[in-house]
């Protein structure tokens, strides 16, 4: 029951929804870590803040290094802070990290860095990370104008990769969208997979009202509790 999360684009919401999905499983009797294979920007400790929030989220506490193998000092694509760094990203390493967690957790969330196609090396992108972990992939829409073309663009890079989108998340990031009910009824006629649910804005994060907003059962798993 582990999970890639995608998004249409950089700071669409993917950790706070892999957050909540982590909380929500958790809430299921089940015992759930997230990843974070790779991240850019660090905060005064070194760390990379969605890294923290999803350690925090997570039931099982696991050695930074499997839940967080490369983490870059500058915000920003992680192929070019790596190549600032003389450091290289292997995904073998990452599937590594993975199937460690997988042997400790019920659930392991992956949250991927950026959008579905960012490089990671010079050969190397998180679509084929995604691939050869071969996860079902929850797409995470940022609503926001553009946003129709992002998700369907998205989606077809997901099938291609012969990869099942399991189901969706409407986040609405911006809070002024318009024809916001619109957008979604599209997208719903457009995708085949079941929304999880629709976040609306909000200006303070609060986890537990994403958790109330998504349906975990839609995943079609075994739940305990």
């Amino acid at each position: 029951m582990s999970y890639f999360i995608t998004g249409t684009d950089t700071g669409v919401g993917k950790t706070l929804i892999s957050c909540a999905l982590l909380q929500a499983f958790a809430d299921k009797g089940l015992r759930t870590v997230g990843m974070k294979p790779v991240a850019a920007g660090v905060d005064a400790d070194g760390v990379n803040e969605d890294v923290k929030l999803l350690a925090s989220a997570s039931s099982v506490h696991s050695d930074l290094a499997l839940t967080n193998p490369y983490s870059f000092t500058a915000a920003i694509a992680p192929h070019i802070a790596a190549t600032r760094e003389n450091r290289s990203i292997s995904i073998a390493h990452i599937i590594d990290c993975y199937q460690q967690l997988a042997l400790v957790a019920d659930v392991v969330i992956i949250e991927g860095v950026g959008g579905y196609c960012v490089p990671l090396n010079d050969s190397e992108d998180t679509a084929m990370l995604a691939t050869q972990l071969g996860l079902p992939v929850i797409l995470v829409v940022g609503m926001r104008l553009g946003c129709l073309n992002h998700a369907l663009l998205t989606l077809r890079e997901i099938e291609r990769s012969g990869l099942e989108c399991r189901a969706w998340v409407a986040n609405v990031v911006d809070a002024d969208m318009g024809a916001l009910a619109e957008n979604i009824a599209s997208l719903k006629e457009r995708i085949a997979a079941p929304m999880l649910g629709v976040v609306q804005f909000q200006a303070e994060v609060d986890v537990q009202r994403v958790v109330a907003s998504l349906d975990i059962s839609l995943l079609g798993v075994a739940l305990r509790g």
